[in-house]
């Protein structure tokens, strides 16, 4: 398989020689193995190009412009379709080449053929050999699935069995089935009531025992606050009486006498000055 790429050698457009040079360069880089097609000097390969480029990757005036990719007779793509497949490393996928191994391109063929189909050992797909292993042995996943199933089913019927016990004829001659567990639905849910009913009241009466408790503790500090404002009242009462007791005739003379002896002093020592 040869890789032809049309391109024009005497283009007055620098976007289309910057475009062929590109891929030019990026094909020798890969050591791909090209024809280049000149246009310009040979009319059979414009006219060749034009016709076999699909109508659907033609311009809308309908002319192809270089480079234009084939390998031998199918269309490749343009330049804008081979800088996405250089830019997502598939550049072998756009050829239609075998990518080289160890590239990138083959390990992340490698890679998505692993997740389709599962690991490569030995030259086989591993899960081919898993399946063809179990259908030898016999043990296929859905045949266990629906036993295990069954086995299940089985055991539900028995512990149902198991729950109830027959009770001996009663003097109406009425056969009838006892439930080991000995409550239905409704005792259940009137049992769960009467003990969510408890449970309010025994909360109700700790709340009520609380607020007591922290009344007569606040009593209990009230009481020793109203005894020292009460002594406290007393002594200022007495201060007060003592204050507004009458003064003595001989209290009221000393009173003078001291007032005397210390105006005589003060004019000495002014009389010195």
């Amino acid at each position: 398989m040869v890789i032809k790429v049309f391109l024009a050698s005497s283009s007055g457009s620098t976007a289309i020689k910057k475009k062929q040079q590109d891929v030019l360069g990026f094909l020798e880089a890969l050591k791909v193995d090209y024809a280049p097609l000149d246009i310009a000097c040979n009319e059979d390969n414009r006219m060749w190009m034009r016709e076999n480029v699909p109508v659907e990757k033609k311009p809308t005036n309908g002319i192809p412009l270089p480079p234009q990719i084939f390998n031998e007779e199918s269309y490749c793509g343009d330049y804008e379709t081979f800088f996405d497949a250089k830019e997502d490393n598939a550049v072998y996928a756009f050829l239609g080449l075998p990518p080289p191994p160890g590239s990138k391109e083959a390990k992340e063929a490698e890679k998505a053929f692993i997740l389709e189909n599962g690991p490569v050992k030995n030259g086989t797909v591993e899960n081919e050999t898993v399946e063809s292993e179990t259908v030898e042995n016999g043990t296929d996943d859905a045949e266990d699935e629906e036993n295990l199933e069954a086995e299940e089913v089985e055991e539900e019927n028995l512990d149902d069995d198991s729950l109830k016990r027959e009770v001996p004829m009663d003097f109406n001659g009425d056969e009838h089935t006892h439930e080991v567990g000995g409550e239905t639905g409704e005792e259940a849910a009137e049992e769960a009531a009467e003990e969510d009913a408890a449970t309010e009241e025994k909360v109700a009466k700790e709340e009520e025992e609380a607020v007591k408790d922290t009344e007569e503790a606040a009593e209990d500090t009230k009481a020793p606050v109203k005894q020292e404002e009460a002594q406290e009242e007393v002594e200022d009462d007495e201060a007060k009486g003592e204050d507004d007791q009458p003064v003595s005739e001989e209290e009221e003379e000393l009173r003078q006498l001291e007032e005397e002896e210390e105006a005589p002093e003060v004019t000495e020592e002014e009389e010195d000055e």
